[in-house]
Formats: C-alpha cells, structure tokens, sequence
C-alpha cells in the first residue's frame, strides 16, 4: 500500500488512521471500487441508509486526484452550460447546472454536519478575466441570477487590482457562494464516518479480476473475493483494466500544484485577498493562499504527459512570477501533479453499464461539486431513491479515441495556449 505523496495536503493531515487490506471471502449488498470522493460519498449515502457497503481502495483513501486538488468548491462542469445546452436542450442543461449547485452544498452540509474543522473551509472564489473582458463578466453574471439565481459580484479593473496586485487582470467576477478547502482531510474525515455506522474500507487492494455476470457479482483482489448484489466503478485518472469498457473511455490528464515557503509579508504585495482564485483561460492558473495568508497554493497547466515531469516547480512559478512580478523572490517548498479523469465530452461519466453495475467517473477538471453530486445520484439510483442519474444520459462511456484522441487532446489544449497568448496581448 503506498503512502501518500509529498504535498500540503499530506503535510497537514488532521489524522493518521488507515484502513486494513481486503482478506477472505467478504460479503456486502454494495461494493464501491475506487476510494476518492465520487465513491466515498456514494458510500456515505448507502451507509447512513442502512445499506451493507464495502468500498475498495488500490492505495489510500482519496490518494489521486481526490486528495490532491485545488480545493475549489463551486458550481459547474469542466465543459460550458453552452455546450451542454447543444447536447441537451436548455431545460435539461438546467437541470445538470442545478445539480452541481447541490453538489457545492452537499460538500458544505458534510463539512458542517460532520464538524469537519480540519477542512478548513474558506469562502469566495473570483475568477479574473486577463483582458479586457468586463462586459463578457457582466453578461455571465446576469446569465447565472436570471437562470439560477446565483448572486455574483462584478469587480472592474481599479477594484480588482486592489484585493491582485497583477497587471494581468482586468476584470472579476466574485462568487461569495462557492468556497475553497482541504480535500484529503474532507475525505478522510468522510471514510470514518462510513465506518461508524458500519461500513467496511480497505485500502491497498486494487481489484484484479471481476465476474459482474448473475445475481451475484464477484471481484478479487490480491488476498480477498468480494461477493456482491451490485458493483460500482468510481475509479478516476488510474482506472485500471479491470472494466476494458471505462479504460477505453476516458482521458488521463495531468494538472500540477506548487507550495510556497512561508511569506506571508511578501505575499501581502501581491495578494489582499483570502479567496480562491482561477483565470479565464480554458487551461489557467488557479491559486488560494493557506496557513492565514503566510503561504501560495498555486496550480495550472494540464497535460496528457502522465509521467511526473522534473521541471513542474519552474513551470509553475514561472507562472506565478509573470503573474506577480514582486513575487520574484518567494521560494517554492513542494510541487507535485495527479492525474484527473477527462471524458472527450467533458461531462461526468454516470450510469449503469448492466443491471447490478453503475459507473460514476470522469470529474476532471470540476470534480469538488460534480463528485459529490454524482455520488449522490448514482446512490439514490442503486438503493432506488431516484432516477436523477439519468440527466447525464446524453454523456455515456463515450470512446475515448485512444492513442489519437490522446494526441488531440494535447494539441488542442496547444492551441488554447496559443489563442490565450494572442488574446492577452
């Protein structure tokens, strides 16, 4: 079993309790591959409606993408309301925006409910527009009250530059509904409420083999066969081989993250604000300050490169220099990447890949609300709740294009760069 990664987030664990292997012959109602956020909450879900759930862990809990993100909590998917309306039609794409800001309240009510202090929530997110786009941040703003009634604030430049000292930025758009936090201590906080009211978790047992065909659905790891009524997939970047159907659907993409020494003198130059923070671009920076202000969180870039680079805390901060140029001096203490789980439609991937197997996957990009949410549905769907895992019907297990798709992905996120690079200039 390996242990977590060196990042903030392992560096400021509240806890150090871990889950024992699977052994023997184990029996439950439900069985959840995958222990990040999606499969956590659907477990939580099952477990405080007294069903039998065992969820399996190929590491630790939350040890991807989960446990390693910015901590942004806010409504929407990785893809536009725009592009989603296309799919679906305005109604239908109304229904998909409202369920992720259910899933934003979902991460809030645990975090209240459960006196989760150590995910240290912190509210506000601005997103900051780094050219001269204030109309366009208007026009979304009354766009989200009139449809969703979202209250959003509109920063123009003068007010924008004095809470980000950067000469990048024009123009914000503040949600004072959404918030940031820690994810790993959220998500283990959330294991050990599954195991109070009796569900079972077992890290350091990858499944390498499953029978999903009968009443009786059976998967097998190294020392354990689990037998179960129902099976759900809730594997993300690292999904494995194990279900060919998920592999062959989805896009592992790497994002990096970079903390900062403690400055928080210097860091005051440049940042005046206790939100988080992302930029318009389709591959932007995003970054909060933690520890009261004293240190940067700073996150970007994306690529289809799965391999860790040896270069990630230069490209960050290079990022974060042009950005801050008084930042020149503040020196980097760890960086670090995880591989997130894109669909080519950039929709979450939810639904039921035969009678007694369900998939919830593909979050990247958004996952904080969207994992929540659909661990949600696909919960209410397997103990039969409600059907609300349908509204992402029109987004299946979509081919991911293997090899080609790969490299469209990378070209296409250059030539986002590129357009980025023009536009700001």
């Amino acid at each position: 079993m390996s242990s977590y990664i060196d990042t903030y987030y392992r560096r400021t664990l509240a806890t150090q309790e871990s889950y024992p292997p699977a052994e023997g012959t184990l029996k439950t109602d439900i069985c959840i591959v995958g222990g990040g956020l999606a499969g956590l909450t659907a477990a939580l879900n099952l477990a405080r409606a007294g069903r039998s759930v065992l969820l399996l862990e190929a590491q630790r809990v939350a040890w991807g993408a989960s446990g390693r993100n910015g901590g942004f909590v806010s409504p929407g998917y990785a893809t536009s309301l725009a592009a989603i309306e296309r799919q679906t039609g305005r109604e239908q794409a109304d229904e998909l925006y409202r369920l992720t800001m259910e899933g934003v309240e979902i991460v809030r009510g645990n975090i209240e409910s459960l006196a989760i202090t150590e995910a240290a929530p912190s509210p506000g997110i601005m997103k900051v527009v780094r050219y001269d786009g204030g109309a366009g941040l208007q026009a979304v703003r009354d766009t989200q009250e009139k449809r969703f009634g979202r209250k959003l604030r509109y920063l123009g430049r003068d007010e924008t530059r004095a809470l980000l000292n950067s000469p990048k930025y024009h123009a914000s758009l503040a949600a004072d509904d959404s918030f940031h936090f820690h994810p790993l201590n959220y998500a283990r906080a959330l294991a050990r409420e599954i195991v109070r009211l009796g569900g079972k978790i077992h890290e350091g047992s990858p499944v390498i083999s499953c029978e999903l065909d009968g009443a009786v659905k059976r998967l097998k790891t190294a020392k354990a066969t689990i037998e179960a009524e129902q099976v759900l997939f809730t594997t993300g970047g690292y999904t494995g081989d194990v279900l060919p159907a998920l592999r062959r659907a989805y896009i592992p993409i790497a994002t990096y993250v970079l903390l900062t020494e403690a400055a928080p003198d210097l860091i005051r130059q440049a940042i005046r604000i206790g939100t988080g923070v992302g930029d318009d671009r389709r591959a932007g920076d995003y970054y909060r300050t933690v520890e009261g202000g004293s240190r940067i969180l700073w996150g970007g870039r994306i690529t289809t490169r799965t391999t860790e680079p040896g270069d990630v805390a230069a490209i960050l901060r290079h990022e974060m220099v042009t950005t801050y140029p008084q930042l020149a001096e503040l020196k980097v203490e760890a960086a670090w990447s995880g591989l997130m789980s894109y669909a080519r439609h950039l929709m979450p991937q939810i639904g039921q890949y035969r009678p007694g197997v369900w998939y919830c996957t593909a979050f990247g990009g958004h996952g904080m609300n969207t994992t929540a949410i659909g661990g949600t549905v696909i919960a209410e769907a397997i103990r039969g709740a409600s059907d609300r895992y349908k509204l992402f019907a029109p987004f299946g297990l979509v081919w991911n294009g293997g090899p080609f798709g790969t490299a469209a992905v990378q070209l296409t996120y250059w030539g986002y760069q590129a357009a980025d690079l023009i536009r700001g200039r």
